[in-house]
């Protein structure tokens, strides 16, 4: 019978269909952008997943209160969805991506959508202490894995795509070329700044083979990040006190009297493929 109603069209249907018509597996996301030709565009498989794990939420919740038959009569009270889960106490982060999903599902701009509460830095939980999937995830056994993402800060996705022929060598300096698995599909060049002679020794060792099998779920890959980016900051970083006030970056709310060097900051930024300095001002430089 759920089969029939599914077929015949239920809420779930409906999502899956209206999901399935934006995927743009394999196009780029970087040059569509460029065009502002996103808005309607899913651009990989792990997006579609949670924007369809976070719809599904929404239309189960919209069923039970207001006995909803189509997508349309949903679309009236997703802002009271938005406002109910935000005094459920989610995290932010949890609220933005229940955002993100259902203006994608309805074609909504964020200017016709509620509006969250502000991200405060004090607030984000991600890589801050030892979570309960880290107790899962041995550093001594994937040493290698671990090494590997403390000299390069790759993203997960990256990782998992990441072959030994993308090692390049240019005039005799070492670089990691990113093609598969960006953010956007935004390609980069990545110079090898720490570990290198493990890093080269471990890609060449792969060939043309992927160089992880698998990347476990409760690796870090975030905490790993950050602590590239600060490496990669300390390194290009001048002394604060001898830079033109305009190549300051002066952080505000929690971190407020920190200061950092622009320029360093652009570099480290870029590296990890953001080109924004304020997302790494919040979210990677430590100490």
């Amino acid at each position: 019978m759920a089969r029939n109603r599914e077929k015949k069209g239920s809420l779930l249907h409906q999502v899956k269909i209206a999901l399935d018509s934006k995927l743009a597996i394999g196009e780029s996301k970087f040059l569509d952008k460029q065009n502002g030709l996103t808005n309607n565009k899913i651009y990989s498989w792990e997006t579609y997943r949670t924007y369809l794990k976070h719809n599904i939420y929404f239309i189960n919740w919209v069923k039970e209160v207001y006995n909803c038959k189509s997508l349309e009569e949903c679309k009236p009270y997703i802002n009271n969805w938005l406002i109910y889960r935000e005094s459920q106490g989610l995290s932010t982060y949890t609220l933005k991506v229940e955002s993100s999903a259902l203006r994608k599902l309805f074609n909504i701009s964020s200017e016709d959508i509620y509006k969250l509460k502000p991200r405060e830095r004090k607030d984000i939980q991600r890589s801050r202490g030892d979570k309960i999937r880290d107790k899962h995830f041995s550093e001594k056994n994937h040493e290698d894995l671990v090494r590997f993402c403390r000299a390069t800060g790759l993203r997960r996705g990256e990782l998992k795509e990441l072959k030994g022929t993308d090692l390049k060598i240019i005039d005799s300096n070492a670089f990691i070329s990113i093609s598969r698995g960006s953010k956007g599909g935004r390609p980069r060049q990545i110079p090898l700044l720490f570990d290198e002679p493990f890093i080269i020794n471990f890609m060449t060792s792969k060939e043309n083979k992927k160089i992880f099998d698998k990347i476990p779920n409760g690796a870090d890959i975030h905490g790993y990040r950050a602590e590239y980016c600060t490496k990669v900051y300390k390194k290009y970083a001048r002394d604060i006190s001898n830079i033109p006030k305009n190549e300051k970056y002066f952080c505000r709310k929690d971190l407020k009297g920190t200061c950092y060097d622009k320029k360093a900051m652009l570099i480290a930024s870029q590296y990890l493929g953001h080109n924004r300095i304020d997302v790494i001002a919040g979210h990677y430089i430590r100490g």
